[in-house]
């Protein structure tokens, strides 16, 4: 199996799909983040990715710049994702043709429902290995929420979909290892009535980590995760006469 879909959120669509039954809207990118990664900062590019400089100034991030940024230097730790650097007309192609639509759909979507309901919450669905890179030996809780330590989402709603999950019978961290990035640092401003919110799903919990085939977990945490936007969109319907608008 290749290294290169390691670095896909495999199967993060189907197992929310069902979220749209409930009332969200659901946006998914219809390309690996191996490719470009829409969760980066559009100048977030690791010079030694390009064979020649960008035309303007970046902005590196240390995560970048071990090779995991924009587009990716490293397929993971010490394995290269191309044989030679990228002609940066190829990286503006992609920014062009994926990055920029994607981004374009979600702030259409989140600026509409907040039009319409003067409030939105966006749930960005992502999936990481079962244990760490740096300690192996550790496992991961099956779901990591990242608000930016309280800053992207009103603390609230973060401890209400803890609860949830909690409550279902998995295990749940905050902000730790990941605290969100691009998505909900752009999007969330609870100040205006939008919150944005990063949802980490533990690979082990629905496919084989190295054949990234489906195992029987599947189903039942698919079901799982449409009963948690049920729930979640009934309290915040409860709440206020507002709708949910998650990604």
């Amino acid at each position: 199996m290749s290294w290169l879909r390691q670095a896909e959120d495999s199967y993060v669509d189907e197992l929310i799909v069902d979220a749209v039954d409930a009332g969200a809207t659901v946006i998914a990118a219809e390309f690996p983040r191996s490719y470009i990664d829409v969760n980066r900062a559009e100048n977030d590019i690791d010079p030694a990715v390009l064979a020649a400089p960008w035309p303007e100034p970046l902005a590196s991030s240390d995560r970048t710049l071990q090779g995991l940024g924009l587009v990716r230097r490293l397929c993971k730790s010490g394995v290269p994702m191309y044989a030679s650097p990228l002609a940066v007309a190829e990286v503006q192609k992609r920014i062009d043709d994926y990055y920029r639509p994607y981004h374009r759909a979600l702030e259409d979507i989140i600026t509409r429902r907040l039009l319409q309901f003067g409030e939105v919450y966006l749930v960005n669905c992502h999936s990481m290995p079962s244990r760490s890179g740096e300690s192996y030996l550790a496992p991961r809780p099956d779901f990591i929420l990242g608000d930016r330590n309280g800053t992207s989402c009103d603390p609230a709603f973060t401890r209400r979909v803890q609860s949830l999950l909690q409550d279902m019978g998995y295990s749940v961290a905050l902000n730790d290892p990941y605290k969100g990035v691009e998505i909900v640092g752009r999007y969330g401003q609870p100040q205006i009535n939008q919150h944005a919110l990063q949802l980490e799903i533990n690979r082990q919990l629905y496919l084989n980590e190295q054949t990234l085939e489906k195992h029987d977990g599947f189903v039942r945490l698919q079901q799982d995760l449409a009963t948690f936007f049920r729930a979640l969109i009934v309290e915040l319907l409860w709440q206020a006469p507002e709708q949910l608008a998650a990604e």
